[in-house]
């Protein structure tokens, strides 16, 4: 099978993943967005968990990861819900984490047990713990192939980087003791600074808090009238949003009719309508220079200060106030 990402190009994968990802578990992920709510309010963040998920199976393989972690990095995403992390703030999971405490549960729900065993894999081996995988997943402040996959993927769709900047930067990526460094300060400070492109100014973007917001208060108050039960999260955002307009809720679908691009909002500390805090995402990429792995921020004092300001911003969140609705 060939596989063909518009950012890592082409590869021909064997046939455990291929038939991995043509499973229905996985082609779920074709209709779940990967910035949750932000695609009702804006159109353009429309980037799916699918995408996301193969983009980090090949992130690895070009990298030399083996192929049971090239499989790890497929499913690390298997089990977010409809609308990904809005998810969180409905259930009130605090380190948003919702879609990893239900992790094993969906896994052997599905057919990727039979799949894996088919090819003479134990999915335990491979899924129970994905930290074992050290090119696929790092705390923060390290570099991983699931961070760097969704900066670059989220950050190219909106325009805010350059295929030709992506294919640099990779280029610069070094593999230590299986762990992901660059090589180059000037590419460090460009990555960190992309990087807080995405978790400041994109997930903190107040059309996109305003999303989440409105989003998460529908999702809730559609579960308190048992019009949606909790397993129809494992569903698609298509059919969360039928099941509700459906529903001929009068509360529903006023706040479902919110969800649109006109809103015009103003961030207001004094006065707001919305005020919604994410965790606190900073970076601080290790360097693999003259033989040896120094922070990024001993070095680049263009990291120090880019980390002070998200972690006010993290720490403060976003105050919205609406000004108009259309």
């Amino acid at each position: 099978m060939k596989v063909i990402d518009e950012i890592y190009g082409e590869f021909i994968i064997e046939p455990v993943l291929e038939e991995l990802i043509n499973c229905q578990i996985i082609q779920r992920l074709k209709k779940v967005h990967q910035g949750g709510a932000s695609y009702l309010v804006n159109k353009q963040w429309n980037g799916t968990r699918y995408a996301h998920s193969v983009g980090v199976m090949l992130l690895v393989r070009q990298l030399g990861g083996t192929i049971e972690e090239q499989i790890a990095g497929l499913l690390h995403d298997v089990s977010h819900t409809a609308f990904s992390h809005v998810i969180d703030y409905v259930f009130d999971a605090k380190d948003e984490d919702y879609h990893e405490k239900i992790f094993n549960q969906v896994v052997e729900g599905s057919d990727i047990p039979t799949i894996l065993a088919k090819y003479n894999w134990d999915y335990k081996k491979i899924i129970d713990d994905l930290s074992q995988w050290k090119i696929l997943e790092q705390p923060l402040p390290e570099l991983c192939a699931d961070r760097i996959d969704y900066t670059l993927r989220d950050m190219f769709h909106c325009g805010i980087i350059s295929l030709e900047e992506i294919q640099t930067f990779l280029s610069h990526l070094v593999i230590i003791d299986e762990k992901i460094y660059i090589d180059n300060i000037e590419w460090t400070e460009w990555f960190v600074d992309t990087y807080f492109k995405e978790v400041i100014d994109y997930f903190l973007d107040p059309l996109n808090i305003y999303g989440y917001t409105i989003l998460s208060k529908t999702l809730k108050m559609a579960l308190n009238k048992n019009i949606l039960e909790a397993n129809h999260f494992l569903g698609t955002d298509e059919e969360i949003i039928n099941l509700l307009y459906r529903s001929n809720d009068n509360e529903i679908i006023h706040l479902l009719n919110q969800l649109q691009e006109k809103v015009t909002l103003i961030e207001d500390e004094q006065d707001f309508d919305y005020h919604m805090k994410q965790k606190e995402r900073l970076i601080d990429p290790s360097i693999w220079l003259d033989g040896q792995l120094i922070k990024a921020s001993t070095i680049s004092k263009k990291v120090q200060q880019q980390n002070s300001k998200a972690s006010i911003k993290a720490s403060k969140g976003v105050y919205l106030r609406v000004i108009s609705k259309w």
